[in-house]
């Protein structure tokens, strides 16, 4: 378990009328094993080197906007007591925990139902995932206060980020022509998603200069957030309302426990994003700031600060020697030395129990390690 930091001060921008934020926390971030474990994930760890954990951060950039009452997180019961740890600000009401994943849409949809119960219809949420790495709080407020606006006309809202290169490891957005909506001169319609494309589509598409990064921010008022689910998956929607309208009450564990393993297990982007785009009812913000999702080793290496021969380490750099190792990546978390010799662009994670030695090459192959270890019966390391 990452340790509580101090709580960070908030920046002064201005909170957003009705506007309620939704911090799903789960996965296990498995292509940053082995630090990264589902007893221990990602969004738990400081791998920024900022002092405040990757869920804290997104607190910080959250709490300004929503007001600390208004930001809910949404866990695994296995990681409630951890988050609670961390973010001593958020109230008991406001931590919501799942008693197994059922994927983005069960916990974004709880915490939306739960919201519209308390709050009434007209509450607007935004999802935003605890595990990415922002930068530039004025920009990306301001992309959000676009966004509500829009939602506010009945819109399902993405914010896309501006793609930084062809990459194969986002999904893209299609933007199409400018709605119009006051307060939203950048609200644009969306035109269709995109998957995660191969090298040439993806060049393809920055070509155009009509495709952004799906980073699955969305941002709806809960009630058309209902109101979509039930017109594509009534039976989650029926089980999810079930389970808010006793929330509050005595009878939530009962209802929780009938309801919560019979909901489908789906993302938002295929239950709600993808159909509701198709019908002309999905728009987009811009979001021009960084962005990151920290996806594998590699990319969460060019986020720190390099040496002069570009080699880089996460943590103390007091028990780490690095010869002839341009490029090398090391994170130590043991009590070890860490010494790499001849070694370009070699990732190095020395942790307790376990140490992973790969290119960076290789890093979005890390998740195949992680499924061996059920074969090598090592679900101790998972």
């Amino acid at each position: 378990m990452a340790t509580q930091q101090a709580s960070a001060p908030l920046p002064a921008t201005g909170r957003i009328a009705g506007f309620h934020a939704i911090i799903p926390a789960g996965g296990a971030g498995t292509r940053l094993w082995p630090l990264s474990r589902r007893s221990n994930p990602k969004f738990l760890h400081d791998l920024t080197g900022s002092g405040r954990t990757l869920l804290q951060a997104t607190w910080d950039r959250l709490a300004p906007l929503a007001g600390p009452d208004g930001v809910v997180v949404v866990t695994g019961v296995a990681h409630q007591v951890a988050v609670a740890d961390q973010l001593p600000e958020l109230s008991a009401a406001s931590l919501l925990a799942e008693p197994s994943p059922r994927d983005s849409m069960a916990a974004i949809g709880l915490a939306a139902a739960v919201l519209r119960h308390r709050h009434g219809d007209d509450v607007v949420v935004g999802s935003f995932a605890a595990d990415h790495v922002i930068h530039g709080q004025e920009e990306f407020a301001s992309s959000v206060a676009e966004a509500v606006a829009v939602a506010r006309e009945g819109y399902v809202v993405t914010i896309g980020i501006a793609a930084r290169e062809p990459s194969t490891a986002f999904g893209y957005i299609e933007v199409g022509e400018p709605l119009g909506v006051a307060g939203a001169p950048r609200g644009r319609q969306v035109v269709a998603f995109a998957e995660k494309p191969d090298a040439a589509t993806a060049a393809a598409y920055l070509e155009t200069g009509r495709y952004r990064w799906n980073a699955g921010m969305f941002v709806v008022a809960a009630k058309v957030l209902a109101e979509q689910l039930a017109a594509r998956q009534p039976m989650l929607q029926e089980g999810l309302e079930r389970i808010a309208a006793a929330w509050d009450t005595d009878e939530r564990d009962e209802v929780l426990g009938r309801e919560w393993p019979a909901l489908t297990k789906i993302a938002i982007d295929h239950a709600v994003a993808e159909p509701v785009a198709a019908a002309g009812g999905v728009a987009v913000v811009p979001g021009d700031f960084a962005w990151d999702d920290v996806g594998d080793w590699a990319s969460l290496a060019d986020l720190l600060p390099a040496r002069a021969d570009g080699s880089r380490v996460l943590g103390d750099d007091a028990g780490v020697h690095l010869a002839e190792a341009p490029g090398a990546f090391v994170v130590p978390r043991g009590d070890r030395l860490v010494a790499v010799l001849g070694l370009p662009d070699v990732v190095v994670v020395d942790t307790p129990d376990a140490v992973l030695v790969a290119s960076r090459a290789a890093a979005q192959q890390v998740k195949q390690v992680v499924d061996a270890l059920s074969d090598l019966d090592r679900d101790d390391l998972r």
